[in-house]
């Protein structure tokens, strides 16, 4: 669990599509320096978020660590086109006794979003994001929460016909994340409010039955939902 609250922004050492060492398990793996930071209580199989993304650590010195990432991390983040001197940012998983600053953070990347815009006004900075799976729009509502590349933000405007909504980085925040560094066009990963996606599938689940009960069937579905409306409205 993390909170969004990014600690430190680390560098790309190196991305490994193939690391046949023991710390990279045969598969891709990603060496991050600069971290030192946040190393000082660090073991092996910890959890650190890099650009959103929880990760278990398999190798570490006093500066730099090492991840694994599985193929559905890859096709999931934007960790794959990470290269040499790249700027993440960089959370440890949350420890107990702490202030909890930003929003409950799981580290599970939903989809990613693209730069649409990136407009000053005044020491702040607004970005517009274009969604990559149009299906996470519906939990991400005005002034909620969100997560774009681990930083935990509130949502400014909503545009679902577009696709698209804002955010806005105060001067603090500019200078302690990746995202101003980003240009247009660049993608950047999103994990939505998970409270929404619980009460989501809680809904869903009252209003329409078990799937397996509907069959596939959508009238069956409107059927129920109907039903449920005319008791609420009856009382």
């Amino acid at each position: 669990m993390f909170t969004g609250i990014v600690e430190i922004v680390g560098t790309v050492k190196s991305f490994t599509e193939i690391d046949t060492t023991e710390s990279g398990g045969s598969g891709a793996s990603l060496v991050i320096r600069n971290a030192s930071e946040i190393l000082g209580d660090c073991h092996l199989g910890d959890s650190i978020a890099i650009n959103g993304t929880c990760l278990t650590v398999t190798e570490f010195d006093s500066d730099t660590f090492k991840v694994g990432l599985a193929p559905e991390t890859l096709h999931r983040t934007n960790l794959g086109s990470l290269k040499s001197g790249d700027g993440v940012n960089l959370e440890r998983a949350l420890a107990a006794g702490k202030r909890f600053g930003g929003h409950f953070v799981q580290g599970h990347v939903d989809t990613t979003a693209s730069i649409v815009s990136k407009t000053p006004e005044g020491n702040s900075l607004w970005f517009k994001f274009k969604v990559s799976d149009a299906s996470f729009m519906r939990y991400i509502i005005p002034k909620g929460f969100i997560a774009i590349d681990g930083t935990s933000l509130t949502v400014c405007d909503v545009d679902d016909e577009a696709l698209t909504f804002t955010i806005m980085l105060v001067a603090y925040t500019q200078t302690h994340v990746i995202m101003p560094k980003k240009d247009v066009g660049h993608l950047v990963n999103i994990e939505v409010d998970m409270l929404g996606k619980y009460t989501s599938k809680i809904i869903s689940a009252a209003l329409l039955g078990a799937s397996s009960s509907n069959d596939g069937d959508d009238s069956g579905s409107l059927q129920r939902i109907a039903q449920v409306v005319k008791r609420v409205l009856e009382k």
